[in-house]
């Protein structure tokens, strides 16, 4: 072969070469794109990622009103971005407010009767604390009242939660299931207006939740009820099929039952479920 020919043959094979370099390299590319993002990071974050932050609203029942202000805290803290309203009142309100329909997320009442009456509106409920009743007597307990008989006293001005409230409730059950007849002055709505009656001086007497008392100071005389005269009060969580934010509200349903949760609970006088 000629020289010339050469030159040209060699030439050819370079200009060749030089073109395949920057079209397999391309190749790679985007090969190494492909893979690189089949094992992105953001991607598996947002695989495993939790709930999405939301604003959730809460109806409880009222002796879960300092606990619950402390376990808000918390939960915020652990999920940035979520906002966890409470709306507190008696139980039986709140299942009211329920089947009218009130925006709500989730619901924890102070007794099992209440939540299984609201089927249609919850999904299924757990139990996530107990509770036990207690006389709160006036300061320093002038009447010296000891015990649960010493209601039936009718010097005594004793008031009680409405029958239609849990603690209403579990108050005509132990005071039925011993035979003792109580005469209120008045029937209170929810634990915490019975509490107030006798902390201002308005009822000599009272029953509420054992947990209401802990912040009561020295404005009431706390009286124990033996357990075998005593209730056993459950509250039952539950996310309602109406809320708006299903997957936040299950997620803080579910966290009431951890081990976090259960502490702040217990710290503030709840029993262990």
């Amino acid at each position: 072969m000629s020289p010339i020919l050469n030159r040209r043959s060699a030439f050819t094979a370079a200009l060749t070469a030089a073109l395949l370099v920057p079209a397999l390299a391309a190749c790679g590319s985007s090969d190494k794109k492909d893979s690189g993002a089949a094992a992105s990071p953001s991607a598996n974050a947002s695989a495993s990622a939790g709930p999405k932050a939301a604003n959730l609203t809460v109806l409880a029942a009222s002796s879960l009103t300092d606990v619950f202000k402390t376990a808000g805290a918390a939960y915020e803290k652990a999920h940035p971005g979520t906002k966890v309203t409470f709306s507190f009142a008696g139980s039986q309100e709140l299942a009211a407010q329920v089947k009218q329909g009130a925006p709500a997320d989730a619901l924890v009442t102070a007794d099992t009767k209440t939540m299984d009456g609201l089927k249609a509106e919850t999904n299924d409920p757990a139990i996530i604390t107990k509770n036990r009743l207690v006389i709160a007597a006036g300061k320093g307990n002038p009447f010296k009242v000891d015990k649960l008989k010493d209601l039936a006293d009718t010097k005594l001005k004793v008031v009680l939660a409405a029958p239609e409230v849990p603690v209403g409730r579990y108050s005509k059950q132990i005071l039925d299931a011993q035979k003792i007849e109580v005469k209120p002055v008045s029937q209170e709505p929810n634990v915490r207006a019975v509490l107030s009656k006798v902390e201002l001086g308005e009822a000599d007497a009272g029953l509420v939740y054992k947990t209401d008392t802990i912040k009561s100071g020295d404005k009431v005389s706390v009286v124990d009820i033996p357990d075998a005269e005593n209730a056993v009060a459950s509250y039952p969580a539950a996310t309602l099929k109406a809320s708006k934010n299903a997957e936040a509200a299950a997620a803080f349903v579910a966290w009431l039952s951890t081990p976090e949760a259960q502490k702040i609970l217990q710290d503030a006088g709840f029993q262990k479920v």
